[in-house]
């Protein structure tokens, strides 16, 4: 639904932001089907997924959860840098922030971690564990504490959500810098020339993108904290640094969590964005408007 209110591009955004948001919703949507619905249908359907022992269902399954979720993670990434681009550089502005360039950073996104996500089809035997653990595949002879796996693993971790959660704080900081900066500079100036209209045109039409960016940069933050702590203390104790080592539910609460981030975003436009709420009720109301014109 998300996704056909902002394709349809009446919600008052740019069409470059419209396009990271909707990629970002697209990106969202796969790591709920493939993580949370095709996770759980081997162990409900046990009995019908005996085909798994001879077709490497569970290694492709891998290999698409773990690209999704990257894909996720990234486009938010790109999407603060995008709307910091068109904050803090001005003279960049019109070269970067348009529609061609964000289809061409999504589509070398998404085939960038396909390709990188491919390394854990060797890793997993294709035989899916039927169990709610993490690791949902069966693993190789190799294991996951053999060096190969180890680099991999902490390689795969630091690409995401490690930089991620760094760019994004440092691009929200430098942000918010420039506008309090900019902000005071044009106050000082309109105060001079206009004392009787506080009001900034400017800095009115930069605020949906900018509420945008902060309130979805801060989700992402606040929802993968936890999980990062349990990636890295994970790696520690893998390590035989056994004094690490957190709670189980520490674990469980962490996916909990990064998997809520990919749930949010829709709740979070609804509401900061008055014109999508109004487009949400369009949609919903679409069909049932084509059905009474139908009977009368």
């Amino acid at each position: 639904m998300t996704i056909i209110v902002l394709f349809r591009g009446k919600c008052g955004l740019s069409k470059c932001v419209t396009r990271y948001l909707v990629a970002m919703a697209a990106a969202d949507l796969l790591v709920v089907f493939t993580d949370l619905i095709l996770r759980q249908i081997p162990i409900t359907y046990r009995s019908q997924f005996t085909f798994q022992y001879h077709i490497p269902v569970c290694n492709i399954h891998t290999v698409l959860l773990s690209a999704a979720t990257d894909c996720s993670v990234w486009f938010t990434v790109i999407f603060a840098f995008d709307r910091f681009m068109a904050i803090c550089c001005q003279n960049l502005k019109t070269k970067y922030c348009t529609e061609k360039t964000a289809a061409v950073v999504l589509g070398t996104v998404t085939v960038l971690f396909y390709f990188k996500n491919i390394l854990w089809y060797f890793f997993y035997t294709g035989d899916y564990m039927l169990s709610n653990s993490s690791w949902f595949c069966g693993v190789t002879s190799d294991g996951p504490y053999s060096q190969i796996w180890t680099g991999i693993d902490f390689l795969h971790y630091l690409l995401s959500p490690g930089v991620p959660y760094v760019l994004i704080l440092l691009l929200n900081t430098f942000t918010v810098r420039h506008i309090a900066v900019a902000r005071r500079a044009r106050s000082r100036l309109r105060g001079h020339s206009n004392r009787e209209s506080p009001s900034d045109p400017e800095v009115d039409s930069r605020r949906i993108s900018i509420i945008l960016l902060f309130v979805v940069s801060g989700n992402f933050i606040l929802l993968w904290a936890l999980f990062l702590v349990f990636a890295v203390t994970l790696r520690m104790w893998m390590i035989w640094y056994f004094s690490v080592n957190l709670p189980t539910f520490v674990h469980k609460m962490g996916f909990i969590f990064q998997l809520l981030s990919c749930c949010t975003n829709t709740c979070i436009y609804a509401i900061t964005q008055t014109k999508f709420r109004e487009q949400l009720k369009n949609v919903v109301k679409y069909p049932f408007i084509v059905i009474v014109r139908l009977i009368e």
